[in-house]
């Protein structure tokens, strides 16, 4: 490949653009140095280099006045952005007298600074240091991790993203077909029939609800706080385990998405503006899986679904 055919490797612009073509997750790198002073920054350089020993590393611009800690510290830590922590990757990535003020954290090793909902946080021990071009690249030996199962955060062509499963990879997971005389039987099965509709409702939706950044149980609780539920309510409306409900309460709180006003729990603002995006998401999904059906149609199979819930 030459410079005329890829548009002058000299242009810096041109250069970032071209990158950005690489999806990447977000990250927020934390670490805490011998005088105590926290510091943290928003960065999609991070990779992995070795699994034995496990080594990561990342990259970090000569001019950061974070970098001193981080050269000092005996450990930092990765804590990978879950979907709906956009605003905490804004936060690290501007400057700011105080980037931690009103965030839970957590300690790891070398006190570094653990970030609360993260998809993912390996905790690392400083490894090496090498010089490359404008920036310092920082090699971890990673001696801790936590793997919250959360979608990630990523950053493409200039912006935030979100991953969905490639629908190439969903046919070919897709189960073999059962024989013409068991499904003819099972197609007369209306509980069958019921459950493989959700099922494939969910293959399409879920994906799309995880993105988010939030749990099945915590979008689901926000879907029905429009106005308020006592906590027995909220229970019977989601119809999950009392300690599912709980830790759910618990997370939407820390997020600032719910608040509890006397015996009721309420949306914040904040969460008022989830559940509308996740209403929206819905009603997206609902249009694309019922496009090819007339509005009687729709409108008959409400009222059938209706009416058999009303016989609980």
């Amino acid at each position: 490949m030459t410079d005329q055919a890829s548009g002058g490797v000299g242009d810096p612009r041109l250069f970032r653009r071209a990158l950005g073509n690489f999806a990447t997750g977000v990250t927020v790198m934390t670490a805490c140095g011998p005088d105590g002073q926290q510091v943290g920054v928003t960065a999609n350089s991070f990779n992995s280099v070795s699994l034995d020993p496990p080594l990561i590393l990342w990259s970090i611009d000569k001019r950061s006045g974070s970098y001193p800690v981080f050269r000092d510290a005996s450990h930092f830590a990765v804590n990978i952005l879950a979907a709906d922590q956009i605003e905490l990757s804004n936060r690290f990535a501007r400057p700011a007298e105080d980037k931690f003020a009103g965030l839970t954290l957590q300690s790891g090793a070398g006190a570094a600074p653990l970030l609360e909902g993260c998809a993912a946080r390996f905790v690392c021990e400083r490894h090496a240091l090498h010089e490359g071009g404008d920036h310092w690249i920082v090699i971890g030996k990673v001696v801790a991790l936590d793997d919250f199962g959360r979608a990630p955060l990523l950053y493409h062509q200039g912006s935030y993203a979100m991953a969905f499963p490639h629908s190439l990879q969903q046919k070919k997971d897709a189960p073999p077909p059962a024989s013409d005389s068991l499904q003819r039987r099972l197609n007369d099965n209306i509980y069958y029939l019921l459950t493989q509709a959700v099922r494939a409702y969910q293959h399409h939706y879920q994906p799309r609800q995880m993105a988010t950044g939030l749990r099945i149980s915590e979008a689901r609780m926000l879907l029905v706080l429009e106005h308020g539920l006592e906590a027995a309510a909220l229970h019977g409306e989601v119809n999950m385990p009392e300690r599912e409900v709980e830790q759910a309460m618990e997370m939407l709180q820390r997020k600032g998405l719910i608040c509890r006003q006397q015996q009721q729990y309420q949306l914040t603002a904040q969460g008022m503006h989830q559940a509308e995006a996740l209403h929206d998401l819905a009603e997206q999904q609902q249009r694309e899986m019922l496009a090819g059906f007339s509005e009687q149609e729709v409108a008959a199979l409400k009222n059938i679904l209706r009416a058999i819930i009303r016989q609980r």
